[in-house]
């Protein structure tokens, strides 16, 4: 081991005392922490997963440049033949080589550290997803750094050995392009694919590793490192001699090896989720919803042989969650795969749950083509099924299957009802909450205008909505809602003190709700909501040649105000045109949603209010400012749960009908989720709650002030470079001054 070492020391002290290696970690540096700050102010997001999906594409030109003079300057010199000499073996040799590159490498990596670590301290990014993303760079730097020492190992021209290098580099992360697996027939695309640095390190890049993407990695290192070592043995091996034979079968048996271990690999489940939420783990509610069933739940999962390369990754990640249905259910749930492309059988059962085919294009030699695919679920319990006829993303699946389990074993869906009339929002107006509603819920509407308005109580609906009234309700249409409040009925308002209309113009609005929002302690202060941090964006332009993204502040990213469980897990509220609330009763009233510190009120009315137009607001008395509050019952009234309710009188207030549109709930899938909680909080159900809230979109990026962000940015966009250029300027300049000096005194 000391050998070992001495090489790998000498390796290190190699390329400190080269001027190249620091002309090459500077570059490096550049490159990375410039897309880093491009990403992370043009998204909005305190995420560093863009500048960790270029990674594979830099590392496979950064160290073949820096191992290329590893074996081939040894050869070309001819010291690897007095290497050979000293009391040193060959793979002793190569392994202090690859350790002292690695070194050299990581070393490189550990300058985008303090990027890291800043983005950390100035926002709430997951640290779990940030350990996740290095251990994902060392891994594939292991991998990288074999494979440039075996190019080096493989010519004595070092420009030959860096071509060769990224040659080999460029072509393990290509092969993970649509472009290339397109092409392919789908068993070998498949295959291709899992030996794809990509679909490996993109993995674990979200904040899962996953142990077949270790052995991936391990094993690609591995073979490339055998082949390394085949070519230094081979300098003192006669051909016709049976060692040299062994030697190559043993490489050819590894490279095998490789290929068998990674196919076999993918039926492995083992994985680490490092994310702070656990949100690629199964819940601890999911765990106590299939421990709780009481017969057996079939899912059925529908998947065509021949899937397109880019639903492969989704299809292996739904096969794992499906497993741990499996394996966390006792017994319960049964799962099976039937391919209905290859079984006549298996395509009429997907036919008779309404599974049909989806279309997709694949690129086949010059031309597109359309290929139809199944890809699917179905569950069943009982004589009632729930079917997905297509999968398209594993973000919520979780929830999705466990609460459609849920609906299927339930004896009764509670009622959610909607009041209707003076103009406010009907369960129409948000598709997609409806559709979600529907799967768990019964969901009703009472018409409260007219000659003949509709009553409703506890009796008729669970849980009310009264969404955004465009016109002032009468006395005694709130009389009505009053009533289901003093009974103990729970109720969600989405209220707007402000109403913005189709032109985008805003007008100040009498919605008539006022005392009785007042009666429960929260006021609707007049005027819109803005944040000058945190924000949306927005394009301007479009059409033109050149369209921008500008901010815009009246589209607030609320922020969580404290933890709360219809807000636990998520990052930000996207709420369009929002009305600030007023808190009269602190001991009731809790506070859910906040704009940053950088938020404030505009006493908007009759103006333009569209994106791109002024913001006429004082801006110099910046303050948190409230959008959305959680009202709880005083203790008087805590026993509403007459009749067999499950309500309280518990109140959810938010300043924004519009957020639940599709316009804004397309833009921010946490708009559903938090309005969804907030009906099971409303309830008092709370056990899918957290399920739901598994958010895998990065929190919003806001600065506590411009210095800080300056401080960020060109202190790693320009220090650390600059740091490490001067570090090599001096190190270079008294090792030079160390040889005159040596030579000056008559001991070249």
């Amino acid at each position: 081991m000391r050998q070992i070492w001495r090489v790998a020391r000498r390796e290190v002290q190699g390329y400190f005392d080269h001027p190249t290696a620091y002309v090459l970690v500077v570059a490096f540096l550049l490159l990375a922490l410039y897309v880093a700050f491009r990403v992370l102010y043009g998204s909005g997001s305190a995420s560093l997963r863009p500048v960790f999906t270029l990674l594979p594409w830099l590392l496979a030109i950064f160290i073949p440049a820096m191992t290329m003079r590893s074996f081939a300057e040894e050869r070309r010199t001819g010291t690897l033949e007095w290497l050979s000499a000293q009391p040193l073996t060959e793979l002793q040799l190569l392994a202090g080589k690859f350790l002292g590159n690695l070194c050299f490498a990581l070393a490189a990596l550990a300058g985008t550290l303090p990027t890291a670590i800043g983005l950390l301290l100035v926002s709430k990014a997951d640290p779990g997803i940030v350990v996740a993303q290095y251990v994902g760079a060392g891994l594939l730097a292991v991998q990288m750094v074999a494979t440039g020492v075996w190019a080096s190992s493989a010519t004595r021209n070092q420009i030959t050995a860096f071509i060769l290098g990224v040659a080999v580099s460029w072509g393990l992360v290509f092969t993970g392009q649509d472009l290339v697996l397109t092409n392919l027939p789908p068993t070998v695309a498949a295959v291709v694919g899992s030996l794809s640095i990509l679909s490996h390190f993109e993995n674990v890049a979200r904040g899962v590793i996953d142990l077949r993407d270790v052995l991936y990695f391990a094993s690609t290192a591995a073979l490339f490192s055998a082949m390394a070592y085949f070519m230094i043995a081979r300098l003192r091996l006669s051909r016709r001699r049976g060692s040299y034979r062994r030697l190559r079968l043993g490489v050819l048996v590894i490279a095998a090896g490789v290929i068998v271990v990674n196919g076999l690999a993918a039926r492995l489940r083992a994985r680490l989720d490092l994310t702070s939420g656990n949100v690629f783990t199964l819940d601890d509610a999911t765990v106590r919803v299939l421990h709780g069933l009481d017969d057996i739940v079939a899912i059925k999962l529908f998947a065509s042989a021949g899937l397109p390369v880019e639903v492969q990754r989704t299809f292996r990640d739904v096969r794992d969650l499906l497993a741990d249905f499996r394996d966390a259910s006792r017994g319960r749930v049964r799962v099976s795969e039937l391919r209905p492309d290859v079984s006549s059988d298996a395509q009429k059962e997907a036919a008779s749950y309404g599974l049909r085919p989806m279309e997709f294009s694949v690129l086949r030699g010059d031309e597109f083509q359309v290929k139809r695919g199944w890809f699917g679920i179905a569950l069943l319990y009982a004589d009632r099924r729930k079917v997905y006829p297509v999968i398209q993303h594993t973000e919520d699946l979780e929830y999705r299957l466990i609460s459609s389990i849920a609906a299927l074993t339930a004896h009764r869906k509670p009622r959610v009802g909607f009041v209707t009339g003076f103009g406010l929002r009907t369960p129409f107006s948000y598709p997609t909450w409806r559709e979600l509603l529907e799967e768990r819920y019964q969901v009703t509407s009472f018409n409260i205008e007219g000659k003949t308005p509709a009553s409703f109580s506890r009796d008729s609906a669970d849980v009310l909505v009264v969404a955004g009234p465009r016109q002032t309700i009468d006395t005694a249409a709130v009389e009505k809602i009053r009533g289901y409040l003093d009974a103990g009925g729970p109720a969600l308002l989405l209220v707007d003190g402000t109403d913005v209309n189709i032109s985008q113009i805003a007008r100040s609005l009498h919605t008539g709700l006022e005392p009785l929002l007042e009666r429960h302690g929260v006021k609707l202060a007049p005027g819109l909501a803005f944040d000058l941090r945190s924000n949306e964006r927005t394009t301007l332009g479009e059409g033109k040649v050149l369209p921008y993204v500008v901010p815009f502040p009246l589209w607030l990213r609320a922020l969580p105000a404290g933890k709360h469980p219809m807000t636990a897990g998520l990052g930000s509220l996207t709420l369009g045109w929002a009305s600030p609330l007023e808190i009269a009763d602190t001991a009731r009233v809790h506070p859910l949603w906040t704009t940053s510190e950088f938020g404030g009120r505009w006493r908007a009315d009759d103006v333009p209010v569209a994106p791109g137009q002024p913001l006429r607001a004082d801006t110099t008395h910046l303050a948190p400012q409230v959008v959305a509050v959680a009202v709880i019952p005083p203790p008087s009234s805590a026993g509403g749960k007459a009749n067999g309710t499950h309500g309280a009188g518990r109140l959810v207030v938010v300043g924004d009908a519009e957020f639940l549109e599709d316009q804004f709930a397309k833009l921010n899938v946490q708009n559903l989720i938090f309005a969804t909680n907030a009906l099971d909080w409303l309830l008092q159900d709370e056990a899918l709650i957290h399920i739901r809230s598994k958010d895998r979109r990065p929190p919003p990026l806001v600065f506590q002030s411009t210095l800080v962000r300056d401080l960020l940015t060109w202190g790693n966009l320009f220090g650390i470079p600059l740091l490490v250029a001067l570090t090599g300027g001096v190190r270079v300049l008294r090792r030079r001054r160390q040889a005159a000096r040596r030579w000056e005194g008559g001991t070249p």
